[in-house]
C-alpha cells in the first residue's frame, strides 16, 4: 500500500498484507497492530503477552502452548500459517491507516484515518461465513462500514444485512480484558463451532 500525498507524516499505514486463504471461512478483523517495538513476529497478534495464539492452541489442540516458542519468546509462525491455511482462517484489520494519539497500543488512543474497504477485502471469499471482532473500536468501525445499527454483545452474533454472513463478537485476547483465560477459550470455541471449524462439544 502506497502512502498518498494527502496523508500527513504522522499517519501510520498498515504494516501487514491481509492474510486471506482462498478457503477463508472465519475472518478476524482487529483494529490495528500495536507499534512494532511490541512485536515478537511479523504477523497478526504479534505481541508476546497477547493470548490470541494461546487461545487458538487451547481451542484446537487442548494446549495453550501449541503455537508458543517459549525459548525465544515468540510464536511458531510457520506452524500458525499452515494451520490457518488448512482451516480457512483469515486476518486483517478494520483500519488501514491511523494516527496514534498516545505512545501505547490502546484502541482508546487510535484515530482511524482510513477505514478498510471490507467489501473489497472480502470479495471472492465465497466460503466466508463469520467475521469476528474482539474489540470495541473494531466492532464500531465495522458496524459503521457495513451499516449495522446494533452491534452484537460480547459472545453473541448477528447476521450482516444482505451478505449471508455473520458478525461474531468475542472477548479481547488482550490480558487487559478482565475475563479468565478459560472463559475466553470457551467463547472462542463456541464461535468456531458455529462456523463449522470444530465439532460441537457435548
Amino acid at each position: 500500500m502506497k502512502q498518498s500525498a494527502e496523508l500527513s507524516i504522522d499517519v501510520e499505514l498498515h504494516p501487514l498484507e491481509p492474510f486471506l486463504p482462498q478457503n477463508t471461512k472465519v475472518l478476524f478483523l482487529g483494529s490495528f497492530p500495536p507499534q512494532q517495538k511490541r512485536w515478537c513476529m511479523h504477523f497478526f497478534y504479534p505481541n508476546w503477552i497477547n493470548d490470541h495464539w494461546r487461545l487458538t492452541g487451547e481451542v484446537f489442540f487442548n494446549n495453550k502452548d501449541y503455537f508458543v516458542d517459549a525459548a525465544h519468546k515468540t510464536f511458531k509462525l510457520d506452524a500458525i500459517k499452515a494451520f490457518l491455511q488448512e482451516k480457512g482462517i483469515g486476518y486483517f484489520d478494520t483500519a488501514s491507516a491511523v494516527r496514534r494519539l498516545n505512545d501505547n497500543a490502546s484502541d482508546k488512543f487510535l484515530e482511524i484515518v482510513t477505514p478498510t474497504d471490507i467489501t473489497q477485502l472480502t470479495k471472492g471469499l465465497d466460503k466466508l461465513k463469520v467475521i469476528v471482532t474482539t474489540g470495541e473500536l473494531a466492532t464500531e468501525t465495522l458496524c459503521k462500514t457495513l451499516k449495522i445499527t446494533y452491534p452484537p454483545r460480547v459472545g453473541e452474533y448477528i447476521e450482516i444485512p444482505n451478505q449471508n454472513r455473520f458478525l461474531y463478537r468475542l472477548p479481547s485476547s488482550s490480558r487487559a480484558y478482565p475475563l479468565a483465560f478459560s472463559k475466553k477459550a470457551e467463547a472462542y470455541r463456541k464461535m468456531y463451532e458455529f462456523a463449522g471449524l470444530i465439532a460441537y462439544s457435548r
